[in-house]
């Protein structure tokens, strides 16, 4: 059994976890404002749990090996310092670290709809665009730990105003913020999506981030050939999903003659629970 934990921006969840990915007792903070509250946090918890060590998945450049976490997230503080360090001292057990995609991405290698694949990726849809690349059921963080940030990604480039397009730019969030400008008023995202059909100012932004999803998708797909791409984060709840990033790859492979490789897509199999499971797998393969 295993401590999982989930630090996020706005709140840190937990579970005890067995071998099998079953999560048991889950529980909830707000996530703390300094470094020693976070530690004294999942010391409490830890203390209160039989298990035999401590998984954690974390926003940031994770580097695994160090138990650093480098770039920058919205929890300011966890970067820098040694955490796993920290924890295996403080608490004389064995703890590991990992990326939040990265977490997500594995487990749907482990127990998710990437269970028979070797090679995949893993796209998350949500505030941002972000994800994880897996080689042989293995995480590829590159050099800089940077593998899966599709969101760097350039999608699109107007030479007449020097303006580079990024793919973060069509996240959910984007959407909103286009149409609430256009029709000045505020909207909610899924109401966006689900009433795409009856507003020609929704169908135009929807429209617009599924062709930058299937653009991505497509390039992901010729640069690196993975089996299946996964996508995960709040837009992998809609039913529609896959038909409609399918109906944008069929146009983009009509144009481009040469490819005739289509992208198999699937959605991701966990929800909130994604990132516990992830950690824990990493912690268990890193045996």
């Amino acid at each position: 059994m295993l401590l999982g934990i989930d630090v996020g921006g706005s709140s840190v969840k937990y579970a005890t976890v067995d071998e099998k990915g079953k999560l048991y007792d889950k529980g909830s903070f707000k996530t703390p404002a300094t470094l020693e509250e976070m530690y004294q946090k999942i010391e409490d918890i830890y203390k209160d749990r039989d298990v035999e060590g401590i998984a954690m998945s974390m926003p940031g450049a994770v580097a695994s090996d160090e138990g650093v976490i480098y770039g920058a997230s919205a929890i300011d503080y966890i970067h820098g310092p040694n955490i796993k360090k920290d924890l295996e001292e403080r608490l004389q057990t064995r703890v590991e670290l990992e990326n939040d995609a990265n977490c997500a991405a594995l487990a749907e290698v482990w127990l998710g709809s990437a269970k028979e694949n070797q090679d995949s990726c893993f796209v998350v849809c949500g505030s941002g665009i972000g994800g994880a690349v897996v080689k042989d059921r293995k995480i590829h963080k590159g050099i800089h730990l940077h593998g899966g940030e599709f969101g760097y990604m350039i999608n699109d480039y107007d030479a007449d105003h020097e303006e580079f397009h990024f793919w973060s730019l069509d996240s959910t969030v984007s959407i909103v913020r286009g149409v609430e400008k256009e029709l000045g008023k505020e909207y909610d995202g899924r109401y966006i999506f689900d009433h795409a059909k009856d507003n020609e100012v929704f169908a135009k932004y929807v429209n617009r981030f599924y062709y930058a999803l299937a653009v991505g998708i497509y390039n992901i797909q010729y640069a690196y050939d993975p089996e299946v791409i996964i996508i995960g984060g709040g837009i992998s709840a809609r039913e529609d999903l896959i038909d409609e990033i399918n109906h944008r790859l069929d146009v983009i492979l009509e144009k481009i003659e040469p490819a005739k490789i289509k992208p198999t897509i699937k959605k991701c199999t966990f929800e909130n629970d994604a990132n516990i499971i992830g950690a824990v797998y990493h912690y268990m393969t890193r045996k």
